[in-house]
């Protein structure tokens, strides 16, 4: 019994990934992530698969796909304060710097505590206005609204379980996080199922909201039992600005990267909206969930590859970084080349989860091929910009992200459009380009993040940086 127990308290003690061979550190902590992505997954996907079985239908599923744009265009900046605050508490962890650690997460509670206020008070006030600007279909607005409205009016939950999930993740525990969203998706669809009957789209939201609450006091709790490694009290959570400017130097740019892609998946969502055709619109949020599972493996070693920098330059192990991202990298790809005809496999399976409309499933499979080998370049985008954002260097993937999702997906997408209206090409020809322009855009992203990571700018700025403030903090 005795031996049992200290297995489970090393499987959810945090680790440390300074020691040992690289690539078994990462998929230590990588696949884990993996199981806990997958279930956090299950939180929207469950959303509209019970949408769409529901007597609301197809129209229901596209109302909720409608307001995911929304969503992350508000949330993106937090989402930023959440990935750098992860990214200063690896690398506190990795240099045993308990004060600097400490300081990080007080500070990052009463951020997001803040947040929280903010974002009560404007989501509900911006979600029209936005709703709107999209060209978002009569029949879907007051459904979309709903949905929203309730997100924001619970958005604590949301708020806290990422902050606290960050930080485990910047401590090394990947296990924690996936134990409580696997209880959590659970209740979420118990809550789904009895709520929809009675409150349509509005119901699945509060089910969402209700399991992200008990996800954030789950993830308190296991931060609130880890006193030898930090401490939690007034000093801690008082703001200081070196601490406050600290995490918004490292996560502004991600946040903003965020807002981009969001504000880019908008605009984009106004060409979806101008068909007129809420088939088409459901087959987005269709394809967009699926796809969701395909991107979980790039993901998670993309976020296991932050960590695993930022304890190792925190540690001034700074040999280690070439080869775990490489070896990150293979395993990426490995996992992503597998993976991927998995899911196009059981595709038709998973689209008709959602729908019993045959000509829906035909049409979202058609998209999903589209973008098949997308997938397999992401696994490069995401493990190198993880290594890049571990190591303190966020510019490099938002201004990536800049050129990929507006400079160059928008405008294609439009484009190529209007190029195919022109020749003539059938109505469905015309709302793949939409996913065509998708898939380029994923292309480009991973030939430029290849260039950056190798021309290796970023290690040689950004690693002397936090080098030479760990020597002064150590006088």
């Amino acid at each position: 019994m005795a031996s049992f127990s200290q297995k489970a308290r090393d499987l959810f003690a945090p680790k440390d990934m300074c020691q040992g061979t690289p690539w078994k550190r990462i998929a230590e902590f990588a696949f884990p992530m993996l199981i806990g992505n997958f279930a956090q997954q299950l939180y929207s996907t469950v959303d509209a698969i019970v949408v769409g079985k529901s007597a609301w239908g197809y129209d229901g599923l596209a109302a909720v796909g409608n307001a995911g744009p929304v969503i992350n265009l508000l949330l993106a900046l937090f989402v930023g304060i959440s990935t750098g605050a992860g990214i200063l508490v690896s690398q506190y962890f990795g240099a045993k710097d308990k004060e600097n650690l400490s300081k990080t997460i007080g500070n990052c509670i009463t951020i997001t505590a803040i947040a929280c206020v903010i974002i009560m008070i404007a989501g509900p006030l911006l979600t029209g206005p936005l709703l709107n600007a999209m060209g978002t279909l009569k029949d879907l607005y007051s459904d979309s609204k709903a949905y929203l409205d309730i997100n924001f009016y619970g958005i604590a939950g949301f708020f806290f379980y990422n902050i606290f999930s960050g930080i485990l993740r910047g401590l090394g525990d990947s296990i924690t996080a996936l134990v409580i969203l696997i209880i959590t998706s659970v209740v979420n669809i118990v809550l789904d199922i009895a709520l929809v009957d009675k409150m349509g789209v509005a119901g699945v939201a509060l089910a969402t909201i209700i399991a992200q609450f008990i996800s954030a006091g789950l993830c308190l709790w296991k931060l609130l039992k880890m006193k030898d490694l930090f401490s939690i009290n007034k000093s801690t959570l008082r703001v200081e600005k070196r601490v406050v400017v600290g995490i918004c130097k490292l996560g502004l740019p991600s946040g903003i990267t965020q807002a981009i892609f969001s504000v880019a998946m908008m605009v984009v969502q106004g060409l979806i909206n101008g068909f007129e055709d809420s088939m088409f619109v459901a087959c987005n949020v269709m394809v967009m969930r699926v796809d969701g599972y395909a991107m979980l493996p790039n993901f998670s070693f993309g976020q296991a590859m932050g960590t695993f920098a930022g304890q190792n330059i925190g540690a001034k192990r700074i040999d280690r970084l070439a080869s775990g991202t490489k070896q990150g990298l293979i395993m990426a790809l490995l996992t992503a080349v597998v993976l991927t005809p998995l899911v196009l496999l059981g595709g038709p399976f998973l689209m008709g989860l959602f729908t019993d409309e045959k000509t829906l499933v035909e049409m979202a499979m058609g998209m999903m091929y589209i973008l098949a080998v997308g997938y397999i370049a992401m696994s490069v985008t995401q493990v190198l910009s993880g290594t890049m954002r571990g190591a303190g260097d966020t510019m490099t993937p938002m201004w990536i992200s800049f050129l990929t999702t507006v400079a160059i997906r928008v405008p294609l997408a439009y484009g190529l459009v209007y190029l195919a209206k022109n020749a003539g090409a059938s109505v469905l020809m015309q709302e793949k380009m939409v996913f065509v322009s998708l898939l380029c855009a994923w292309l480009l992203g991973a030939a430029v993040t290849g260039f950056m990571y190798m021309k290796g700018s970023w290690k040689k700025k950004q690693v002397n940086a936090i080098e030479m403030e760990l020597r002064n903090a150590a006088k």
